[in-house]
């Protein structure tokens, strides 16, 4: 019977060690969680980036002034 009391501190103790560590694998979950929804936004920012680039880019390459002539220049003597 003299074992009894330490097996309940053990017990309790273990049961108190595993609720600090799912409290911070909780914690460190939210954490995970803000960071990853911040890294979907900042992908999405980048894609319209790119995106409103590449527009951009097509604008500049159809530009008239950009088109070469359909006929070579004459020779200059």
């Amino acid at each position: 019977m003299t074992q009894e009391p330490d097996l309940d501190l053990d017990v309790a103790a273990r049961i108190e060690k595993l609720e600090t560590t799912i409290a911070f694998q909780d914690q460190t979950i939210e954490e995970l969680s803000q960071a990853l929804a911040g890294h979907f936004k900042e992908i999405e920012a980048l894609k319209r980036e790119v995106h409103n680039l590449g527009s951009q880019l097509r604008d500049v390459e159809s530009h008239p002034a950009l088109t070469p002539p359909a006929e070579a220049p004459p020779p200059h003597y």
